[in-house]
This record gives C-alpha cells, sequence and structure tokens, in this order.
C-alpha cells in the first residue's frame, strides 16, 4: 500500500470555478443539520468542486466537509448519497460511523476524572485495572511471543492516554510477533465485538507488551483500556457516563454506540474500494448496511477506541468545545489546563507517531490527540501545533490554534483514514487563509 504524505494538493485554489452543488442543496444541508454558516467573503468552490468530482468518479459514495475559523463555521458542504443503491442525497443530519474519532471522546472523559482528583497521571494502571499489574514485555529482536523480559516500569495513565503503553491492535501489522499473537488469542478488535470492556481487557492482559512501557508509540487498543478504566473510576457504564458528562451537557442528542431503528433512516452506508492497494481507483463495493449491519443492534463492546456513530453537528459540538477552551454553548466540561496538558507531547525524546503505510512527519502525541510539532517544508506555517485524529471510514477532525482554523470531513469508506480526499480538503481549507 502506498504511503501518504500529510498534504498532497490536486487542484488549483487560484483557480475558481462556479460550484457544482446548488446554493439551494448547501442551504437545505445546513438547515437539516442545524449549523449556522456565516459567510466569510471566501471561495470555496474549487473545493466543492474537487470533492464533488470524488463522488463522480466512483471514488467516494458520500462526504460532507466544513471549515470552521474561530468559533464560526464558515462553510459546510454535503456531497454525494446517503446509498449508491438509491442514490438518495447526502443528508445534513446523517449519521455515520465515526471509528477511532471516537478516542478524542474517550480521552476527554478520562480527562473529566482527572479533573476531579480520582487519579494521577502517573499513577499505575494496576492501581485500577489489577490484570495489568507485572506485565511481561517483548524483547526487541523477539522472534516468537515467548521471547520475554521483565517490565522495567509500570503501565502508567499517561501511557494509555498517549499510545505508549506497549499494548498494539491486532491488524496494523499482522506479521509482526505482537499481532499474531492477538489474533490468536482473541484480542484483534474485530474479533472482539462480543466481548465487554472488562473481557476485552482480561484477554489483553494475557499478552505481553509490544514494548517497555514510555518507551516507543505504537496505534493500539489502549483507548479501549482508557474506555474500561473510565467504568472503573467512574463506577458507571462506559455509554452511561458519556451520555450523562458529555453528550448530553453538549445536546449530541445523535451520538451513540448503536442506530435505532426509527434513525436508521439517517444512517449512510459503508463502502469498501475495489482496489485496496490504489485508492484513487474509482469502484465500491458494500461493506456495511444502514439497515441490518452491525451498528443495527446494541453491541456488549462499548468501544473506546472506535465504536461511536455520530453526525456533523453533533461531532462539531465537541469540537467547538475542545476549540472553545473546554466551554461551549455556556456548558464547562473541561478546564483549559486539562486541554493544554492532552495537547504536549507525552512521549519519550525522539518517539514520533509512525505507521507501516500512513507517513506523519513530525507528528508526536499528547494524551489523545495527534501533535504536529515538527513543520515540513512544504506545510503552511498555521499549521503548527495543530491537533487531530481520524476515523478509519475517512472521518476527519482538526484543529489548528496558531492559525484559528479547525477542519471535519466524514464519509464513508473503509478503509479510509488519511485518504487524498482528506488531504485535499485540508489543503484547501488553509489555502483559503491566503
Amino acid at each position: 500500500m502506498a504511503r501518504f504524505s500529510l498534504l498532497q494538493p490536486v487542484i488549483d485554489l487560484d483557480r475558481r470555478v462556479p460550484s457544482l452543488m446548488s446554493n439551494s442543496n448547501n442551504n437545505l444541508s445546513a438547515s437539516q443539520a442545524g449549523i449556522q454558516v456565516v459567510d466569510s467573503g471566501r471561495d470555496f468552490s474549487a473545493l466543492h468542486n474537487r470533492m464533488q468530482w470524488y463522488i463522480d468518479q466512483n471514488i467516494l459514495s458520500s462526504v460532507n466537509t466544513l471549515i470552521m475559523q474561530g468559533d464560526e463555521v464558515v462553510d459546510f458542504q454535503t456531497f454525494g448519497y446517503m446509498d449508491l443503491e438509491t442514490r438518495a442525497p447526502l443528508r445534513g443530519d446523517a449519521i455515520f460511523r465515526m471509528y477511532s474519532n471516537t478516542k478524542l471522546v474517550t480521552s476527554v472523559a478520562a480527562m473529566i476524572l482527572h479533573e476531579r482528583g480520582l487519579f494521577d497521571l502517573n499513577d499505575p494502571l494496576s492501581k485500577f485495572m489489577p490484570e495489568f499489574a507485572d506485565p511481561l514485555v517483548l524483547t526487541a529482536d523477539a522472534k516468537s511471543i515467548t521471547d520475554v523480559e521483565p517490565c522495567r516500569e509500570p503501565i502508567r495513565i499517561r501511557h494509555i492516554l498517549s499510545h505508549s503503553a506497549g499494548f498494539s491492535y491486532g491488524f496494523i501489522e499482522p506479521d509482526s510477533v505482537i499481532d499474531q499473537a492477538y489474533n490468536a488469542g482473541g484480542s484483534n478488535i474485530f474479533a472482539s465485538f462480543g466481548s465487554t470492556l472488562e473481557e476485552l481487557c482480561a484477554q489483553l492482559a494475557k499478552h505481553p507488551l509490544a514494548y517497555q512501557p514510555g518507551s516507543a508509540w505504537r496505534y493500539s487498543l489502549a483507548t479501549d483500556v482508557t474506555a474500561r478504566f473510565v467504568e472503573v473510576v467512574s463506577g458507571m457504564r462506559f455509554d452511561a457516563f458519556l451520555q450523562q458528562e458529555i453528550f448530553g451537557p453538549l445536546g449530541m442528542v445523535d451520538t451513540d454506540f448503536w442506530v435505532p431503528p426509527e434513525k436508521r433512516d439517517r444512517f449512510t452506508t459503508m463502502y469498501a474500494p475495489v482496489d485496496l492497494m490504489d485508492p484513487m481507483k474509482g469502484g465500491l463495493n458494500k461493506a456495511d448496511d444502514a439497515q441490518t449491519g452491525e451498528y443495527c443492534g446494541e453491541r456488549a463492546l462499548l468501544s473506546g477506541g472506535g465504536g461511536l456513530v455520530s453526525t456533523v453537528a453533533d461531532y462539531l459540538s465537541f469540537i467547538q468545545m475542545l476549540v472553545g477552551q473546554g466551554s461551549h454553548n455556556g456548558v464547562q466540561i473541561l478546564q483549559p489546563d486539562s486541554l493544554a496538558a492532552m495537547r504536549t507531547n507525552q512521549l519519550a525524546p525522539g518517539v514520533g507517531v509512525s505507521f507501516p503505510m500512513w507517513d506523519m512527519p513530525g507528528t508526536t502525541f499528547g494524551l489523545g490527540f495527534a501533535l504536529k510539532e515538527v513543520l515540513a517544508a512544504d506545510d503552511p506555517a498555521g499549521m503548527q501545533d495543530e491537533y487531530h485524529w481520524g476515523g478509519m471510514a475517512g472521518t476527519h477532525s482538526w484543529m489548528a490554534p496558531q492559525s484559528g482554523l479547525t477542519g471535519m470531513c466524514m464519509t464513508q469508506l473503509m478503509p479510509g483514514f488519511w485518504h487524498p480526499f482528506s488531504h485535499e480538503f485540508k489543503a484547501a481549507a488553509y489555502g483559503s487563509l491566503r
């Protein structure tokens, strides 16, 4: 699979052409979503036409894009269809599988408990979850799962919030020793939907760690461990805690771990590319049905790493809270100091975010966010200190405090994380500042 860098713009941002989307359709989408768009005087037509191109080429079935300057939405558009079978236009209030955008919500949930003095970031995880006491660790040159050494320091809470605990995922590097063990032992997230968070963590604790805690970064089930940690510390089910502390106060009425029957007419169908190795080749196959798929019933696993569904309006409320120093519409979810800590690198010196298939140069990790710490030569200056993350099916959000710019884009393509469409959207958003 090709590696993709952060900004690979194809559109010419200086070429101004009329938008292919009618103003009436755009106004309908904003009205459906309940989103007020402020006229900034900027011309986003090149961006709109390029997103429509992805639909016309059958690379994406649907996509919405939203740009915010400060706390005001200056552009919101929908493109494509709820599903390719009926070709019903994508609704402004459509419900999307958010996958790893869930991780930001889970991290905020943990930090709410931290503000209440219920744990310290340096506390050992085993203080609250004894199953993670004294884990074994794979040696650096491990050839099998039995090549282990003692853990030199405990897994700490800051480690699970920054993917530096030593856990893995089971699918990112399927040929690795640790992922083979996860798959053989039933700890792959895709094989765990029938488990509760407690059961998943009990199974995960049976495996050695991939590396010494705090010494490296590896994308992992750590945020699902964090979700179970929230349950243990709060004494509440994870979904109930999110509803009480985040969703209810922010008015996120369509965000949940499943889609009830009365909302399924607003649930998007997810597709997969016909060629998984070429993200720009047209052609799509249905991957999850909106009426009969895996989100159409309540699930045992309340995955803090990837279980939520949401709408652009709901997730916008959450993002506006982050941009607003923890407050939105008069509701304070987190204090500014907590958000500042979340936006501070937690990794060891010289350690950065790294994937075998996606390129993220100059990126470190805080308490739930990826952080743009070092700009590449072609990165805009306003990207410095940007914090972000996205979901496997192509739901991305990023916040840039230096430029006051925020972007969100959502599609339903598996896999759609770090897809070229999202890079082009970001390039156009930053280009609009010129």
